[in-house]
């Protein structure tokens, strides 16, 4: 009963969430809520289990961070500098955004990315009158895509990291980085066929925006160089990570707090939290509780073992499978708690003698982090997209976006089951 009843407040939420009729947020929660009312799980069980907070507090963190910087005009200082590089052509900047994101997303994480790239590129298409779904599409796309080659760059390949200790930072560029470059180039080269028609520079914009003097949007008060240097200190903490070992989510606080304190001044602190995405950060509550009910029922530990009944330990099987089903359901559901889920199983095939198993590792990595471009709520970064753009008046509909999502996961999952065959499976084809 407890199963039937979780399956039908999930498809029942989730439905609700794909029709945009009711704020997502709302749905979210109150479907976790009602998991709450039927006993399926307590309070303190959601709370302390199934409740990602560090994902959460990182998340207020970096909109703390971004909400003071904000203040201090340097986005838009940025965003009106960068469109003058590319001379306002829409093309050239669509290509800019979506090498800025990968790279910002392997080095840093893609949420970190895009709560810092989004609202340049909304302030760039608000000046020149540009439709902003290609480029906020791109920009999920690219963190995903980005965010794919590293260690750090999404929270799967964090999770993975951590419970496999011969699999460091080098390791991920190594083995994913190659299809991930392959992935970017022709996900690229797709946005520029299909969007290319809907673009249309003014001339008269493009004439405005080049004589605009960027420095003139910058408030030049301690605030900025407060900001700058906070920004620089917590970026440097990110990627010294593999080297100290510091927790992003404790980098990102300190990050906040300090720049809290140093600014309270003149940016008091109730002003700065009005403007943090509230509706984002009760979303990703909401997701986690609703994918906690299918955990405490034991759904997604089930499909962990149908996998090995399956596979029945044949290595090429398994991975490709792997990469399939973390693939697909990584689109419905958050990547993180599969992910969760699947890395005591991987390490559980060891115990029936298959001793190579780094093979699953790369396919567990490269379906949880692609499948997450299938829907609004298949990453963390896509959810952050949507809530900031909703924020600014630029709402992403989540049917939409599926349609450019799922066709572009099955594309990627090809390719990477092509891929691991290639470079890794051929030597154990029987």
């Amino acid at each position: 009963m407890a199963v039937t009843l979780t399956i039908i407040i999930f498809v029942i939420s989730y439905l609700l969430i794909i029709s945009g009729k009711i704020n997502q947020a709302l749905v979210a929660v109150s479907g976790g809520v009602l998991l709450l009312i039927s006993n399926i799980y307590t309070w303190n069980i959601a709370f302390t289990r199934y409740i990602d907070w560090s994902t959460i507090a990182l998340l207020f963190s970096m909109m703390v961070l971004v909400s003071i910087t904000k203040k201090t005009g340097l986005f838009t200082y940025i965003a009106i500098r960068f469109a003058q590089q590319v001379k306002g052509a829409p093309i050239p900047l669509l290509i800019g955004t979506a090498f800025l994101t990968a790279i910002g997303s392997a080095l840093l994480d893609n949420v970190t990315t895009v709560l810092l790239f989004v609202p340049i590129i909304l302030t760039i298409t608000k000046l020149l009158q540009l439709p902003s779904f290609p480029y906020l599409l791109t920009i999920i796309f690219s963190s995903n895509i980005g965010g794919t080659a590293t260690l750090i760059g999404d929270p799967p390949n964090i999770m993975i990291g951590q419970a496999v200790e011969h699999l460091t930072f080098s390791s991920f560029i190594v083995h994913l980085g190659p299809v991930v470059v392959i992935l970017f180039i022709c996900m690229l080269l797709l946005m520029i066929l299909r969007f290319r028609k809907d673009f249309s520079a003014n001339k008269q914009l493009v004439k405005e925006l080049l004589e605009i003097n960027p420095n003139d949007y910058l408030e030049k008060t301690p605030m900025l160089y407060q900001s700058i240097t906070v920004l620089v200190i917590t970026m440097a903490g990110f990627l010294l990570h593999p080297v100290f070992h510091i927790d992003l989510t404790t980098v990102a606080v300190c990050g906040a707090l300090l720049l809290l304190l140093l600014t309270e001044k003149e940016l008091k602190t109730e002003k700065v939290f009005q403007e943090v995405e509230w509706i984002t950060l009760f979303f990703f509550i909401g997701l986690f509780m609703l994918v906690g009910g299918l955990q405490e029922v034991g759904i997604i530990d089930e499909v962990a073992r149908w996998i090995i009944y399956l596979t029945n330990g044949d290595l090429p099987v398994t991975a490709v499978l792997l990469l399939w089903i973390s693939g697909l359901i990584s689109q419905m559901i958050n990547n993180i708690p599969f992910v969760a889920a699947m890395i005591p199983v991987i390490q559980e095939f060891q115990t029936y003698g298959m001793t190579y198993v780094d093979p699953l590792w790369w396919a567990l990595a490269l379906g949880a982090c692609l499948g997450g471009n299938g829907t609004l709520i298949g990453a963390s970064a896509n959810v952050v997209v949507s809530g900031i753009a909703e924020a600014e008046g630029e709402p992403i509909s989540f049917v939409r976006f599926l349609k450019y999502g799922v066709p572009f996961v099955i594309f990627s999952l090809v390719v990477s089951m092509i891929y691991l065959y290639i470079r890794y499976l051929i030597p154990f084809l029987g």
